[in-house]
């Protein structure tokens, strides 16, 4: 395996990035060619924040005519329509709310388990994991074990944003700072969690920035090898308070280099995803002869990035994804959310 400085990643940002595409997808045909995909969906439980980070449009504060709490059975009620149509993946996260309490989750992921054993419960970031320890004064530890004794089986890899807190004291002052994010997924790791890790780009950042974050990310893996798939996800300025900083979106150029860059740079991930959501089908197809081999799922009731603006579909049917893949020539395949292959479509 490759040795990778900060420096050497930064220097690849500087190819031309059909040549860094070139090399990106070499490594995925290497692998079979193949591009997965899974059947999730999306709960967002809250949208009440305390953090109120600049980059996101999602939140709302307490008390206004638009925030909400989704009550237990309610969580429930979305979860059995999602396994009625084929969902495997439950993809539970929100916002930083002080009502709500870590004994909401026991409850939702022990429910959950108890009427749908074989559904994988993704749920909570890292931020979130902070926030609860702080709220019920436990440790990180305490928090993750209890909520891995109630069904908790994987991580999902949001709050990564940029993990350099020059950036960070910007775009999300009041969150977690960038070696307590790291810390917070090395102990999940520690106790057989796995997680995803994700870069939110095309705000403030320079190339330099991404690199750092990639360089971190692929650090932590050779310690842990914990995380399963690495998301980059577009950033989308409408609705939020950077809106005034961030004067234009990146161009695809850019989004393809970084997606290439993650490629080369994270072998030791299973998986780089052309998350469609951010990026539009039609991009994110491109995006997987550039380095993606994973266009994540079927992602029913998305909120978070449609606040901000993204103008995709609520959700992508199963033919859709294999429509996107079969056009170019590559290999779908429905996954699970630790990339056991469940079902090919040769």
């Amino acid at each position: 395996m490759e040795e990778w400085t900060a420096k050497r990643i930064e220097e690849l940002f500087e190819r031309d990035f059909h040549e860094l595409g070139e090399v990106a997808d070499s490594i995925n045909r290497e692998n079979g060619n193949m591009v997965t995909f899974v059947v999730n969906r999306h709960i967002n439980y809250t949208n009440i924040c305390v953090s109120r980070c600049p980059l996101c449009a999602f939140y709302r504060d307490m008390g206004s005519s638009e925030a909400y709490i989704m009550s237990i059975n309610a969580v429930l009620d979305r979860v059995a329509d999602a396994v009625k149509i084929g969902a495997t993946e439950l993809h539970i996260v929100g916002a930083l709310n002080p009502e709500i309490r870590l004994e909401y989750f026991e409850k939702i992921f022990g429910r959950i388990k108890s009427k749908f054993p074989r559904a994988i419960i993704k749920a909570l970031t890292a931020t979130e994991i902070h926030f609860l320890s702080q709220l019920e004064g436990l440790s990180v530890e305490e928090v993750l074990l209890r909520l891995k004794e109630a069904g908790l089986q994987a991580m999902p890899g949001g709050g990564a944003e940029i993990l350099d807190d020059e950036i960070r004291e910007i775009i999300c002052p009041n969150k977690l700072k960038a070696e307590e994010w790291l810390r917070i997924m090395e102990l999940a790791h520690g106790i057989g969690l796995k997680s995803n890790a994700t870069m939110l780009f095309g705000h403030i950042e320079k190339p330099k920035h991404r690199a750092i974050h990639l360089y971190k990310l692929w650090q932590l893996q050779e310690k842990t090898g914990g995380f399963v798939s690495f998301i980059p996800l577009l950033f989308h300025p409408k609705n939020t308070e950077l809106e005034t900083l961030v004067e234009e979106r990146t161009n695809p150029v850019d989004i393809l280099k970084t997606i290439a860059v993650s490629r080369i740079v994270l072998r030791n991930f299973k998986s780089i995803r052309a998350y469609w959501v951010s990026l539009g089908e039609k991009l994110a197809q491109v995006a997987l002869n550039y380095g993606a081999n994973d266009l994540d799922g079927t992602i029913m009731e998305e909120r978070v990035t449609h606040a901000a603006g993204a103008e995709t579909p609520l959700m992508l049917p199963v033919n859709n994804i294999l429509s996107l893949v079969k056009e170019i020539n590559k290999i779908p395949a429905e996954r699970d959310t630790f990339y056991s292959i469940l079902r090919g479509y040769p």
